[in-house]
């Protein structure tokens, strides 16, 4: 198995085809879409479910899952495209499709169709993920590409932030199909932007034909690589808990703490970590490693998530110990999860785009379907979201545990490529 080797600070600002500043910037605006397309939702779901008769509070958090779930399935497709045709030919198509499911999204007039589209939705913005994580790869790997990953993660955690009080102020001046037509603008807006600066990354002699024998074998490369298999159940874990908190925020804002009014300022203050701890990793990672990082972040989240499940269970939740609690388990969170990204691409540079497909399936789709039963465990308490977030820590830290059989927190002299 190739291992590639390290790559110095010169080497990884020389990788971008286009200013590395701007780069950055334009992947963050790409990966962004996604955040923008579940997160500018959540103020609107009462008002979303009023209008179409959805019955059940707890039957509102499928139009988030809807979302998820087609961005995940519809990655296998993404790949072998983007491997095929470039990961500018693929970008380009999926932005125009996603403006027109956004469209089609605010014309919906019952919740079957808005959820049909809100799918739709999600499996074309797939390609976000899958070719832009493809196109990083294309140019930086190892710790090089984690530092890339968390510059643009923490450009990218602004959107989680500021996208409720996105879709609440959109509220403000229309009603919540508008935020969808926001959305199509802004996603035809990035897609001018990648159409007029970024070139094709794919190196032709790294062309891959669509066969069902070349997927198959590219498929089996993804997943019986111990790396790239372990971290990206690692990272499945991880996602299910973070969709479960998407899930569950707005209920737990309106029934818990019974102050809906401040779903956008709770959110940003708990999200905010995630941006601050992708900037302490982007500064870090080059000296630490992915590796002892990523390791001790994974186990600051399940500590931190013990304390905050026996502060609930002894009485002592509140909004502001909520907030607190949650605030540094998504900075974990956020630390753990870009290391785990990095490392599971590792040794996938020949198939970038087919093994990202492969990793974004299998850690989005498993991700969603643990996220909605988290939600789904709504039950008038934090008890279920927190719970969610410490089971996921310890399945996750367990997968790692195998990865790396037994050895834990390797200083960076002991992994040069991370």
């Amino acid at each position: 198995m190739t291992v590639n080797p390290p790559m110095s600070d010169a080497e990884a600002m020389r990788g971008a085809p286009i200013g590395f500043v701007e780069f950055v910037a334009l992947v963050a605006a790409l990966m962004s879409l996604t955040a923008l397309g579940i997160d500018s939702m959540l103020p609107a779901l009462p008002a979303i479910g009023t209008s179409l008769g959805i019955t059940g509070a707890n039957s509102r958090q499928f139009i988030v899952t809807a979302f998820v779930i087609g961005f995940g399935v519809a990655q296998l497709v993404h790949g072998p495209l983007a491997d095929r045709y470039g990961r500018r030919t693929v970008l380009l198509w999926s932005l125009g499709l996603y403006a027109v499911a956004n469209v089609a999204c605010a014309a919906a007039g019952s919740f079957v169709l808005l959820l049909v589209a809100r799918a739709a939705g999600g499996a074309v913005i797939a390609a976000a993920r899958v070719a832009t994580i493809a196109l990083v790869r294309d140019c930086y790997h190892g710790r090089a590409m984690a530092r890339v990953m968390s510059i643009a993660f923490m450009v990218f955690m602004i959107v989680p932030i500021l996208a409720p009080t996105f879709g609440w102020a959109v509220l403000q001046f229309g009603d919540w199909r508008a935020i969808f037509g926001v959305i199509a603008v802004l996603t035809l807006g990035i897609m001018a932007w990648f159409w007029m600066r970024m070139p094709e990354t794919l190196e032709p002699d790294n062309v891959l034909p669509i066969t069902p024998q070349r997927i198959l074998a590219d498929w089996r490369q993804t997943l019986g690589d111990r790396l790239s298999l372990g971290y990206t159940l690692a990272a499945t874990a991880l996602m299910g808990s973070l969709y479960g908190y998407l899930n569950s925020i707005q209920q737990i804002m309106a029934d818990v703490f019974h102050r809906p009014n401040l779903l956008a300022l709770i959110f940003a203050t708990t999200s905010v970590t995630m941006a601050v701890a992708n900037l302490m990793n982007s500064r870090v990672v080059m000296r630490l490693g992915t590796r002892l990082i990523s390791h001790g972040s994974l186990c600051a989240l399940v500590v931190v998530s013990i304390i905050h499940l026996a502060a609930i269970l002894i009485g002592w939740e509140s909004l502001v110990s909520f907030a607190v609690f949650q605030a540094l388990t998504l900075g974990c969170f956020g630390l753990a999860v870009s290391n785990f990204s990095a490392m599971a691409m590792e040794n996938m540079g020949r198939i970038a785009g087919t093994a990202s497909s492969v990793q974004g399936f299998v850690s989005v789709t498993a991700g969603a379907v643990i996220g909605a039963m988290i939600g789904q465990a709504f039950n008038g308490t934090t008890v279920p979201l927190v719970a969610g977030f410490l089971l996921a820590g310890l399945v996750a830290l367990a997968f790692v545990a195998l990865t790396e059989r037994g050895r834990l927190f390797r200083p960076a002299i002991a992994s040069k490529a991370a």
